[in-house]
């Protein structure tokens, strides 16, 4: 099932492990994609970024992105 939000991450990111144990206690459904294995993913966060990798770098709905948002700024962007 497709996540509400899509999460940019590496498997090594301690703040990418914290915001998706978060989003699963609160039931926010995301989508996981790992940059260090999808080239053009890592393009978009560095897009995002200003050149840099930066994750957890999370992609909305309306097309904003956040970068290692806190769980209350998760909650209000989709509120």
């Amino acid at each position: 099932m497709p996540g509400t939000v899509t999460m940019y991450s590496t498997t090594w990111c301690g703040y990418c492990r914290r915001l998706k144990g978060q989003m699963d206690r609160e039931g926010i459904a995301y989508t996981e994609i790992n940059i260090e294995q999808d080239p053009d993913s890592a393009a978009f966060v560095e897009k995002a970024n200003g050149g840099n990798q930066t994750v957890p770098t999370v992609l909305f709905p309306d097309g904003s992105t956040l970068t290692n948002p806190s769980l209350a700024q998760v909650k209000q962007k989709l509120a």
